[in-house]
């Protein structure tokens, strides 16, 4: 996502039933007993075997609480677990009642509320940023606030600072991140809660954290929010200009992924991002949903002017859109859109290299990614970018990515394929100079990834490999 001010962000997907039966820890496994082995799919122990000789330093941490013995930890104010085969969160019995005035409708409202807060986790990596990643469904009547509390090394702790308000719809409360959150050491922008100095010898690092939801319904309602998966992840990636070139499997494989073009919606619905020319997060989204062989109903598509084609994608661009950033891009609300429908996950991450992203796509799971680069840096483009999201579908025999770029005159011109090394580059690195000159941020291996809640053996496998589960 391309932000008003430089930043890196990073998304995760943990996908929620990774078996029936899970321990706290966060590892498919039922309390006591020993994990069962997963076999490797293609590519997914080249990707642990790669890490493992590179010897490098782990540089980012995941932790999503989805199972029933998770949502069982942690402390409840009038929230419960929920058993079945997607367990959640719900509300049992409301902790109290609040108001809230919509601070871009000026609506107000009063509704019942109900805390559950998280274990605290203690971070893998010493981080520089934090964001968080949740999947709920929200029927009317009902929204979500998701907040994220951090503990520094030297044992000081951020206040509860706020990572999204948000709901499926908007009919109750306006989708919105929330600015101008600081410590003076950490500083919220957008969906990232990043270190402001993280380059300072001996600076701010995140050590712990913990997640608190709280699930609002309308007095007296019957039903709230149902949360199937929360949490998020710490990264701590160092800066760099070149990333190592990564070795391809030398194996062509290529997704069947519908093809959507952004630029096909340019000029509509400018309240939403100025328009279909800046829609490239939510096309992308809408790609990968439909991969996976869900689509919008009838009546959610209704609003949408009948003249236009590809009308699911204009729903993704409302879906998706934060109200504080004013843009479709909020990388957590993309991936809270995508596990609106039955049964799909999804979160953000960063990847270690773009082996790790093959490994996902021979799996059979294609992966959304956050990339700038000048005209000239990327053959085939056609135009620069201080930040794009394209979903990445195969590789070729030579290596070469395969992507889906909406960032394309119309449907058919869809699908590109870019050179292996100046792709990666563009995708990997966190540090790049503009077309001015200047240097500005990179997204540093970025990415959504969705799949269904219960991926296959092989896609679990893959997923474990790349260090998401």
């Amino acid at each position: 996502m391309t932000g008003p001010t430089p930043r890196r962000a990073l998304l995760a997907v943990a996908l929620a039933a990774a078996a029936a039966a899970t321990v706290p820890g966060g590892r498919a496994a039922a309390a006591g007993a020993t994990p069962p082995a997963l076999p490797d799919p293609a590519g997914a122990g080249e990707a642990e075997a790669a890490a493992a000789a590179s010897g490098a330093a782990r540089t980012v941490d995941n932790r999503f609480w989805y199972s029933y013995a998770h949502w069982r930890a942690g402390t409840h104010r009038g929230t419960a677990a929920l058993a079945g085969a997607r367990p959640g969160l719900v509300i049992e019995s409301p902790a109290g009642r609040t108001e809230y005035t919509d601070p871009h409708t000026a609506k107000k409202g009063t509704w019942e509320y109900a805390v559950w807060t998280s274990p605290v986790h203690r971070s893998g990596v010493p981080g520089t940023e934090a964001i968080a990643s949740w999947n709920a469904h929200t029927p009317a009547g009902t929204w979500i606030q998701i907040e994220l509390r951090a503990t520094y090394a030297d044992g000081a702790t951020t206040p509860w600072y706020v990572m999204g308000r948000w709901a499926s719809g908007d009919g109750d409360i306006r989708r919105t991140s929330v600015d101008g959150q600081t410590d003076g050491s950490t500083t919220v922008w957008t969906d990232t809660l990043a270190v402001d100095a993280p380059a300072k010898a001996n600076g701010v690092r995140i050590a712990h954290w913990q997640l608190r939801l709280t699930l609002h319904r309308k007095p007296g309602a019957a039903h709230g929010p149902t949360v199937w998966l929360a949490g998020a992840m710490v990264s701590d990636v160092p800066d760099r200009f070149t990333v190592p070139a990564s070795v391809p499997s030398r194996t062509a494989h290529e997704l069947k992924v519908p093809r959507y073009s952004q630029e096909v919606h340019k000029g509509r619905y400018p309240q939403y991002d100025n328009g279909g020319e800046a829609w490239c997060s939510p096309t992308s989204s809408q790609m990968a949903i439909e991969y996976w062989g869900r689509k919008p109903a009838a009546g959610d598509l209704a609003w949408v002017d009948s003249r236009y084609p590809d009308p699911q994608v204009c729903h993704a661009a409302r879906s998706t859109y934060d109200s504080a950033y004013k843009g479709c891009g909020n990388w957590p609300f993309n991936a809270a859109y995508a596990a609106t429908y039955t049964d799909l996950a999804g979160v953000v991450t960063r990847l270690r290299s773009l082996a790790d992203l093959e490994a996902l796509v021979r799996s059979g799971i294609p992966v959304i990614t956050s990339q700038s680069f000048r005209t000239e840096e990327l053959t085939g483009a056609g135009y620069g970018t201080a930040g794009h999201l394209m979903i990445v579908v195969g590789f070729t025999a030579a290596g070469d990515v395969v992507a889906n770029d909406p960032n394309s005159p119309d449907d058919t011109a869809v699908r590109r394929v870019y050179k292996r090394r100046e792709w990666e580059n563009a995708w990997l690195r966190t540090k790049r100079h503009n077309s001015a000159g200047k240097v500005t941020s990179g997204s540093g291996g970025v990415c959504y990834l969705y799949a269904p809640a219960r991926p296959s053996v092989v896609q679990l496998a893959a997923l474990r490999a790349v260090g998401v589960l």
